[in-house]
């Protein structure tokens, strides 16, 4: 299935994510809310993915699913602290909903075609997520 196409804001700056731009690398998102306790397990590891992951090939970026924070301010104060990747603001819960998630953290892999190779829910080990960047990189 081809990856739904979309553009957000970068939470807390004036420029917009067009993904379009980056449909040839594989591309993992990561949804996520601040008060999540899961979500605060999982991108650490994300983010130092996002550190040591070759950034010409894979491109990392987490959206904050706004929609789901119980105050707006309290995504922009956690990407602060915590994320040095890209950070969307979704519009409410649209491009979550676009990628039909349940839950928080959500991760979606895309291929280098633009399908969607991973679709991968809340409890899914990290390990599985990285095995399938690798299978996709070859």
């Amino acid at each position: 299935m081809k990856a739904p196409l979309f553009e957000l804001p970068l939470l807390g700056e004036d420029q917009i994510y067009n993904i379009e731009k980056d449909l040839g690398k594989v591309i993992v998102i990561t949804f996520w809310v601040s008060w999540c306790p899961d979500c605060a397990v999982d991108l650490p590891k994300k983010e130092q993915l996002y550190k040591t992951i070759n950034n010409d090939k894979v491109k990392l970026i987490t959206i904050n699913v706004t929609g789901r924070e119980r105050n707006l301010d309290a995504g922009l104060d956690y990407k602060n602290k915590f994320l040095q990747q890209p950070t969307l603001a979704d519009e409410g819960r649209s491009v979550y909903d676009l990628y039909h998630c349940n839950g928080v953290p959500s991760t979606i892999v895309i291929d280098q075609q633009g399908r969607i190779a991973g679709h991968f829910g809340d409890k899914a080990p990290f390990l599985t997520i990285v095995d399938k960047i690798g299978s996709l990189l070859g």
